[in-house]
């Protein structure tokens, strides 16, 4: 049961604005998680309780009815406001229900999850568009104010002494790597860039992803360290191996707070550039064995951080990830391949929900975003629809089973779900093996088939008639099939039953299916010869 909340202050703190952007927004359809994340709040005291307002029950002043007599214009007026009082009364006391409370808990965090949101995606665009507004020299003169005013001599002198101070940093770490190292462990530039290294990921992630809530002097310092930390990752900087290795786990640490393609790309370039150096000097015996590493953990914690946010359903153990040494560390050279097949896949999860229907070929199955709403009707006699009872359902409803679907075949008493990974999963009806899970059980909840040899499945149909047979298209333009195999409809030369997915051969083996099309065709009261139409299953192969 929910608690009564008083009246609240909002007071939003921007440094926390990157750890609110990275909650789960589906845990706030709940009253667990949306009690949760306000405790978030209090303890943050972004939220501030205010005191009590005194609930006022006083009502209105009426007259002594039995001794005055009252028009009809007085009795409705003294009705009205006997009304209001209700009516006032009422409202306070629906406000401090259960209900009422986790209601105003849930708007509190969905304001704070947007002002974060707006602050991160739209603050920065919606400054320069005013900037360069022809109508923001009377409109917003505030916004020039804060971000155009002139400098003042305490700014100058800020801005001076930061520059000194760095290029002062950079002189000392640079010349302490020069001088020899006075006792074991001891090194003031390696000391340096690892307590940075342990600020930077001390921070909630993607802190420093709003540029526009950075001041151009933190821009400036944020340039000024990443153009020094470059020159040191590479072998002839004059750094030692310690030095240039946490330099590198700086700049990729930095590279994933700021949350931005250029600086992973960036740093993709640096490791690339730094490891063709390491292999060049290899040839000549001028190095060690530890050159052109980076410690395997540093990475993998990064790496991983971009994998927990992207939430992407991929099968995990098609994940590259670079080779681990004996002593935990691991080549810039796999690391920066590990990265960039984590930005294309990035690439491709986020372009898959831009598509528009012009850009989906014909024939080519509809393309769905990774997170999709997907609503299902009619018989659930099965449990096809993946619900939990087997009633009709006569409107749509929101199946959340099915939310991170590809796309959806629908056949007989079962439905197959294709993940954006390839994987196929099946529920439903399990006679005569039509589900391909190896049995002939019924299956109230979507269970993955397996593909032996594994394969990435593109297209599945499965028949609308007969006792139920399913193909599936991969995307190396083989076909497999199984369920009921009367009439040899599954294409591997007998009439048996197929329970597991299995690889059509025979005269398809080698060719490339293009497209396959299984006729569907609705049972009636006309009665079917042994081939008809409704028993057989049409391939189109490139080359025949």
């Amino acid at each position: 049961m929910a608690t009564m909340i008083p009246p609240v202050k909002l007071k939003w703190l921007e440094h926390l604005n990157s750890s609110w952007i990275t909650e789960d927004s589906e845990s706030i359809a709940t009253r667990e998680g949306v009690a949760v994340l306000y405790s978030k709040l209090v303890s943050n005291k972004e939220v501030v309780p205010l005191p009590q307002q005194v609930l006022c029950l006083k009502g209105p002043q009426l007259p002594d009815f039995e001794r005055e007599s009252l028009s009809s214009d007085e009795q409705d007026h003294y009705l009205d406001a006997l009304l209001s009082s209700q009516l006032a009364l009422a409202k306070m006391v629906c406000s401090d229900s259960p209900f009422a409370g986790a209601l105003r808990k849930r708007l509190l965090v969905l304001q704070r999850v947007f002002y974060a949101l707006s602050n991160k995606y739209h603050d920065k665009g919606k400054v320069k568009q005013q900037q360069h507004s022809p109508e923001s020299s009377s409109g917003s003169a505030d916004v020039h104010s804060v971000s155009e005013r002139p400098r003042s001599s305490t700014d100058a002198l800020i801005e001076m002494g930061v520059r000194t101070g760095l290029s002062l940093l950079f002189a000392l770490l640079r010349q302490s790597w020069m001088m020899p190292v006075s006792g074991p462990g001891l090194s003031l530039c390696n000391d340096v860039i690892h307590t940075a290294i342990e600020v930077v990921s001390s921070l909630p992630p993607l802190s420093l992803a709003n540029e526009s809530k950075i001041p151009p002097m933190g821009l400036d310092c944020l340039s000024q360290v990443t153009t020094f930390l470059k020159g040191v990752t590479i072998p002839n900087s004059g750094a030692d191996t310690l030095g240039r290795r946490l330099a590198s786990e700086l700049l990729l640490g930095l590279a994933a707070q700021r949350g931005s393609l250029r600086y992973l790309l960036e740093w993709i370039e640096m490791a690339l550039g730094a490891s063709a150096v390491v292999h060049t000097m290899e040839k000549s015996k001028l190095l060690s064995s530890q050159e052109g590493m980076i410690s395997f953990d540093c990475f993998m914690t990064i790496l991983m951080q971009m994998r927990r946010s992207l939430g992407s359903s991929a099968d995990r153990s098609q994940w590259r990830e670079p080779t681990r040494t004996s002593d935990g560390l691991c080549s810039l050279y796999e690391a920066a391949l590990c990265l960039f097949e984590e930005v294309c896949r990035m690439a491709s999860d986020y372009s898959r929900t831009c598509a528009s229907p012009d850009s989906i070929q014909t024939g080519d199955a509809p393309i769905v975003s990774e997170t999709c709403e997907v609503y299902v009707w009619g018989s659930n006699s099965s449990h096809q629809l993946v619900e939990g009872t087997q009633e009709k359902i006569l409107q749509p409803k929101l199946a959340p089973s099915f939310s991170d679907a590809q796309t959806i075949e629908a056949g007989q008493y079962c439905t197959f779900v294709i993940s954006t990974d390839g994987s196929v999963r099946a529920c439903g009806k399990g006679s005569y093996g039509r589900l391909g899970l190896g049995d002939s059980n019924n299956q109230s909840t979507l269970k993955k088939l397996t593909f032996e040899p594994h394969r990435s499945i593109k297209k599945v149909s499965s028949s609308k008639g007969s006792d139920g047979h399913t193909l599936a298209f991969t995307t190396e333009g083989e076909v497999f099939s199984w369920g009921d195999g009367d009439y040899g409809k599954l294409g591997h030369g007998n009439s048996s039953t197929q329970k597991y997915p299995k690889l059509i051969q025979g005269p398809l083996q080698g060719k490339v299916c293009a497209f396959f099309l299984v006729i569907k065709i609705i049972r009636s009261s006309h009665p079917w010869p042994e081939h008809s139409l409704h028993n057989c299953t049409w391939k189109f192969l490139d080359g025949l």
